[in-house]
């Protein structure tokens, strides 16, 4: 079972961070305690640093089964995320990694240099059978960290190399900086965007996803990736009941407005650590509405916080769960942002000629 949130952090330490403690996840066997060792120092303790630290990947792609989800495989340059978007249903997956998925999966992250050669070995093999490939699924591919490191972008040189089609999800304005690749794959059929504007409420935003871009600076790149020619679509995500819900509407028509040829949703998901996470957000900075947003959820899920059952997981149950689907049906009717996103391309996949092999005799 998931720990409470229970120890808060100091409030300047975590200055600009989502999560206000740093509990243990549900596979360590002590919790987290502070103690007073001695000494007495009447200096505060510094505020919390992002590290990152190196993974060598033996394989990059992750195939899923999931009925919910419309791919089958995944590639994550990064595990935890700096945007620090308390929401996030990833951060159970630090936990696997003896971390905690409050304040560690925002501040110490692991990055995969080599993930671009270990992917290009992976759809070399002749056993691969191409179909769209999923990138920032789990963590955003785009997060500040990868300014630096340039993991995604060399990801995408390999899925442009061999012709690969590939659905980027990302809240990061740095997608712009690898324009040049999108736009070559768009013209191919390689490629779509999604980019999430969860509120157009800036002060929400910066509480609830600290690090992450203005929602007026993502509709901008939503713009910017039409006027490349890449398809790209709003993602109202996640709409968190009691906070955000009054805003479908007008998210949906700013998308629209923005370039955007599509639209798609979720509800607000708190698996495992997320729940007593938000839930000490909400007490902390919506005290007066954090009782109307968990009883909305817990409507929705059969009483509880969360219900994981395929199918249900997405959006929810009941009359709350169907009036928010209706509305964001006729919006995006009446915004054209109901329709499909053309299909992306699998037929132009072609294995590139790699260190080594023989040119091609002409003549």
């Amino acid at each position: 079972m998931p720990h409470s949130a229970k120890i808060p952090v100091d409030s300047e330490r975590r200055r600009g961070r989502g999560a206000a403690s740093n509990d243990v996840g549900r596979f360590e066997r002590f919790e987290r305690e502070p103690f007073d060792d001695g000494w007495d120092a009447d200096d505060p303790l510094p505020v919390l640093k992002t590290e990152v630290r190196i993974e060598q990947p033996r394989s990059m792609i992750t195939y899923n089964r999931s009925p919910d989800l419309p791919f089958d495989r995944s590639i994550n340059p990064y595990r935890g995320c700096e945007h620090g978007c308390i929401y996030c249903f990833a951060r159970p997956s630090h936990a696997y990694l003896g971390l905690s998925p409050g304040l560690d999966f925002e501040t110490r992250l692991v990055a995969r240099p080599d993930a671009a050669a270990v992917l290009a070995r992976e759809l070399r093999r002749k056993s691969y059978k191409v179909a769209p490939l999923a990138i920032g699924t789990n963590t955003d591919p785009y997060q500040p960290v990868e300014r630096d490191m340039g993991i995604t972008r060399a990801c995408l040189q390999v899925l442009r190399d061999f012709r690969h089609p590939v659905a980027i999800v990302t809240k990061g304005t740095l997608i712009e900086r690898d324009l040049d690749i999108l736009g070559d794959m768009a013209r191919d059929g390689l490629v779509r965007v999604g980019v999430s504007v969860t509120t157009l409420d800036a002060g929400l935003s910066r509480r609830m996803e600290p690090r992450v871009p203005s929602p007026k600076r993502r509709l901008a790149v939503i713009r910017r990736l039409a006027d490349a020619g890449v398809p790209v679509r709003l993602m109202a995500s996640p709409i968190v009941p009691g906070l955000s819900d009054h805003e479908i509407e007008a998210l949906l028509q700013a998308g629209r407005e923005a370039g955007a040829e599509a639209a798609s949703w979720i509800m607000l998901r708190l698996p495992r650590e997320v729940s007593p996470l938000f839930q000490q957000w909400l007490a902390e900075h919506y005290p007066d509405r954090a009782a109307r947003v968990m009883a909305r959820l817990r409507e929705m899920h059969g009483g509880k916080d969360y219900d994981a059952a395929w199918g249900r997981r997405m959006r929810g149950e009941g009359v709350y769960a169907r009036m928010i689907a209706k509305r964001f049906e006729i919006a995006a009717k009446r915004l054209g942002l109901d329709r499909r996103q053309p299909k992306l391309r699998c037929d132009l996949f072609r294995v590139p000629l790699g260190p080594g092999d023989q040119m091609e005799l002409f003549g």
